[in-house]
């Protein structure tokens, strides 16, 4: 990047937030502090009204807009595939405004790269298969609940409970949006349950705001949350798992559909950690996969297997003897 583009994307940069830190222009630009402080000068003696404000960054002074950016082929195309997934992986109120979004992007494009947009178009797919095709859920509440995080209003749901098969009446502060096993899950506090709650977003049968704003600074953030899930939501389960390697080529691409969140290389086998709501469900994926996997935690996993074993081979007539020692009791 030739250094009148990288001021272009600096000041464009700039735009994006209300305060930019110098450190934060270093590593998207990829280049020093020291550069970064002798363009952010570049651009003020240029006329471009930057303010400074020391140990907090850079900000354009109120007032101050860069005239409409022509978008390029990669930056077009890039929005072309995330309109894909935003297509496959998200709900009807953040589609259409995508959908609004990616329209207002067409329009300024040159006519040869309208053209190349339409042709790209027809050559892109992304398969997802949600848990269930049919819902009988609305599924369209991820935008206000954007707006509940930001400006810290309590919301009242109206929740179907996976494991109790229940609607519930909740009343929750909100903390974040976490995107796991095909889902998004709303990571709020609940007020009936006295602690923080995992809500699948998809079980949301009504959404409405309470009423009342929360004080953000009296919970988590959605950081903190994840960092400790095990102690703050007992009804998510970590799950170790170590794979042969020819099972871990069978299972690569369908361990992202089962909370898959990290892997270690350990030689001939691979470590892998999943986060799950249910522990059967997860347990019955793996049950083909026979002795190539070795469940290491966490140990209910392991007696969920043996008991699946047990069904199967009393659903095939197998002797209990023989049932005995392949479980290993």
């Amino acid at each position: 990047m030739n250094r009148i583009d990288r001021l272009t994307a600096i000041l464009i940069h700039l735009q994006t937030k209300r305060v930019v830190k110098a450190e934060e222009l270093a590593e998207r630009f990829e280049m020093s502090l020291r550069t970064v402080y002798r363009d952010v000068k570049a651009l003020m003696e240029a006329g471009v009204p930057v303010g400074s404000e020391a140990g907090k960054g850079y900000f354009i002074v109120d007032g101050y807009h860069l005239p409409p950016v022509m978008f390029t082929q990669d930056e077009a195309s890039s929005m072309l595939m995330a309109g894909k997934l935003v297509e496959k992986m998200t709900d009807k109120s953040i589609r259409t405004a995508f959908e609004s979004s990616l329209a207002k992007i067409t329009s300024v494009l040159q006519a040869s790269e309208k053209d190349r947009l339409e042709n790209l178009h027809k050559h892109i797919e992304v398969r997802h298969t949600p848990r269930h095709e049919e819902s009988p859920f609305p599924d369209h509440f991820l935008t206000d609940i954007q707006h509940a995080i930001v400006d810290k209003q309590a919301l009242r749901l109206e929740y179907f409970s996976g494991y109790s098969e229940e609607v519930t009446l909740r009343e929750v502060e909100p903390i974040g949006l976490f995107y796991y096993s095909n889902a998004w899950h709303l990571i709020a506090w609940c007020r009936l349950r006295g602690n923080y709650r995992d809500f699948r977003a998809d079980r949301i049968k009504v959404l409405e705001k309470c009423g009342d704003h929360f004080d953000a600074r009296n919970l988590i953030s959605l950081k903190e949350y994840l960092a400790t899930l095990k102690q703050g939501n007992r009804e998510l389960e970590h799950v170790t798992v170590v794979f042969d390697k020819s099972a871990d080529r069978y299972l690569n691409h369908m361990k992202y559909g089962y909370g898959f969140l990290s892997q270690e290389n350990l030689g001939n086998t691979v470590r892998m950690t999943f986060l799950t709501g249910c522990l059967n469900y997860f347990c019955r994926w793996l049950l083909p996969c026979g002795n190539l996997i070795t469940l290491e935690s966490p140990p209910e996993a392991r007696a969920i297997m043996r008991e699946l074993l047990e069904e199967l081979m009393t659903h095939y007539g197998v002797e209990p003897a023989y049932a005995e020692a392949a479980t290993g009791n």
